[in-house]
């Protein structure tokens, strides 16, 4: 028997997504400040994909397992997601603390596999974790408060980036050292402490449904199997899953391709870019990039929610499509704007593409999978980000070094061209319908429970 879920009030779904501030300030210090790290400790353009091979690796490896293993869990004092998003916390905290104290390439490189093995074990059940307790009608508006949380999450870390470079470090010093400048570290001794304490904060607000009579026979049934054959089901799963999986993620899954091999791009070229355009020194560089991550987050904020009615209204695919779009033509602008304020400018538009990027996919996805396998699902989908960023990493430092003169200008035009090939593969989805609730009510019904 099925379970009708309640509607939720929209601070019950604040509360619910507060944990994800902590998870994206962390991801935020990957984007803007792993891959600078890796310079100061004398890595080379050319090597940087490379050294990012962590993110698509574990996500590949730790996000669809995470999701099967959960479905198949259940506790009544502890419940089915909260375990692991609280235990991929804590994992990601003790690394952030540790990340700035590296002392050779090495150990950063190290690190940074540990960091993403407890981001993916918390990101990919938080992500079923909105979709377990939100009834369709409600589901643009629990994934868009996530993108909202997104962007602030990776505001901060970005701002504290900038801020602290400028209130405790000079250019002079950073460029004179042969390691991590010791303003950088406050960054990253924040996000340890935001790690664990958002999450206690949506564990402690928020109780998670019980499964259904149906569901908790089938976790019984499961936990009464044989060690080996429990530690096969998450794998047989995934499988299945993916042999059943609808049209809709297949045809997403080639957007995503080329969405995620250019956001990857981005993210390892845009401080470079900035040594490059500008003639930024390397500290000056950081900082710029941080200014821009800043900026587009902050437009994240400001639109995540705003991007809901338009979803309701015009259809979650064209507002999709249409921020690929937005995304593509910010990439293709920034390396020809040569003033450091108006360069900040298109990241308005990266920002609102960033906003339908962690939102609408999630919420489509969410309405046409069955809940039994949402775990898993949501894992799959993850897969489809990584596999694309694993792609990346193994085959863009030939490319950059070969074909675009090891020039990080090139890599961001190149990133800006990916994201209008998947704008236009979007235009083949076919937007997917659900047997539930009808997405047409409002976004807020009720007063939740």
């Amino acid at each position: 028997m099925k379970i009708k879920k309640p509607s939720l009030s929209f601070w019950q779904i604040f509360n619910m997504n507060v944990g994800f501030l902590g998870i994206q300030f962390s991801f935020g210090l990957q984007q803007t400040a792993v891959n600078p790290i890796f310079s100061f400790l004398g890595a080379h353009h050319e090597d940087l994909p490379l050294l990012n091979l962590a993110g698509p690796v574990t996500g590949l490896i730790i996000q669809p397992i995470i999701g099967a293993i959960s479905d198949k869990t259940w506790s009544p004092r502890w419940g089915r997601r909260k375990p692991f998003f609280l235990i991929g916390a804590v994992i990601g905290s003790l690394c952030l603390f540790a990340f700035p104290f590296s002392p050779a390439l090495w150990f950063a490189v190290g690190l940074l596999w540990i960091l993403d093995v407890g981001n993916n074990m918390a990101m990919e059940p938080y992500r079923a974790f909105v979709g377990d307790k939100l009834p369709n009608k409600q589901l643009s508006f629990g994934y868009q408060m996530q993108s909202l949380f997104v962007g602030a999450g990776i505001v901060l870390a970005n701002a504290s980036i900038f801020l602290f470079q400028d209130w405790f470090g000079t250019a002079e010093a950073v460029e004179a050292s042969s390691g991590i400048p010791k303003w950088l570290y406050y960054s990253f001794f924040i996000g340890a402490l935001l790690s664990v304490s958002t999450i206690l904060w949506s564990v402690l607000k928020t109780p998670e449904i019980p499964p259904s009579d149906d569901e908790y026979e089938d976790i019984k049934r499961h936990n009464a199997l044989p060690l080996s054959d429990r530690i096969k089901t998450p794998f047989l799963e995934i499988g299945e899953a993916i042999k059943d999986m609808p049209k809709f993620m297949w045809k997403l899954s080639g957007v995503y391709l080329f969405q995620w091999y250019a956001l990857f791009v981005y993210w390892q070229f845009i401080a470079p870019m900035f040594k490059e355009s500008m003639g930024f020194n390397s500290s000056e560089a950081l900082s710029q990039a941080a200014k821009m991550n800043t900026t587009y987050n902050i437009s994240t904020i400001v639109f995540a929610l705003a991007l809901v009615p338009l979803a309701l209204k015009f259809g979650g695919k064209k507002v999709y499509v249409f921020s690929l779009f937005l995304t593509g033509i910010a990439m293709l602008s920034i390396p020809y704007i040569q003033n450091p304020l108006l360069v900040i400018l298109p990241m308005i538009l990266f920002g609102i593409g960033w906003a339908a990027m962690m939102g609408i996919p999630y919420s489509m996805v969410s309405k046409i999978v069955p809940q039994e396998r949402r775990g898993v699902y949501m894992g799959i989908l993850n897969m489809m980000i990584v596999i694309p960023m694993g792609i990346q990493t193994l085959t863009f430092g030939p490319v950059v070094k070969n074909l675009l003169d090891n020039s990080a200008v090139y890599a961001i035009l190149f990133g800006g061209v990916f994201f209008i090939i998947a704008g236009v593969l979007a235009l083949r989805l076919k937007q997917p319908t659900s047997n539930e609730d009808d997405e047409s009510v409002a976004a807020l019904g009720g007063s939740g429970h």
